[in-house]
């Protein structure tokens, strides 16, 4: 066997279609784009979101609300939980590092306390924002309320 009489294994190629090249051809006039519309002439580039002349789906569905790109999402942590992690892993302060350590939270993630549940514990407590009643119930039991 020599590289010069390898060939592909019968039915893997086939030849391209030769569009445009005399009417001979059978393939030649309109060179297989049909007769007259915008797909049938040179530089036709279809626009995203166009539906032939119909009312596009962007334009027909009704438009409401605002959503500001400002906005900034925090992740809602409630007092039960963390008395429910004082009690399991015997911390007197939780922090970010505790709570992505126990996987309340992700390390992108912002905090917010807020006041659902019962605390029993005297916690030191650091987050990015606090509810009125959390830090009303954190202070009662003596402990303390740290912003990021």
């Amino acid at each position: 066997m020599k590289l010069n009489t390898l060939t592909p294994a019968e039915g893997s190629t086939k030849n391209r279609k030769r569009i445009g090249r005399g009417t001979g051809s059978g393939r030649g006039g309109t060179s297989t784009r049909g007769h007259k519309g915008a797909k049938s002439r040179s530089g036709y580039k279809k626009k995203i979101g166009f539906e032939g002349g119909q009312m596009p789906l962007q334009r027909r569905v009704p438009k409401f609300g605002f959503k500001s790109f400002n906005r900034v999402e925090y992740k809602p942590v409630n007092l039960d939980t963390l008395q429910i992690l004082a009690e399991q892993y015997n911390l007197t302060g939780i922090d970010m590092e505790a709570l992505v350590a126990h996987g309340i939270a992700s390390k992108n993630d912002k905090i917010k306390v807020l006041g659902g549940g019962e605390l029993k514990a005297k916690l030191d407590v650091t987050a990015h924002q606090f509810s009125a009643l959390a830090v009303e119930a954190i202070e009662k039991l003596g402990g303390t309320v740290n912003k990021i």
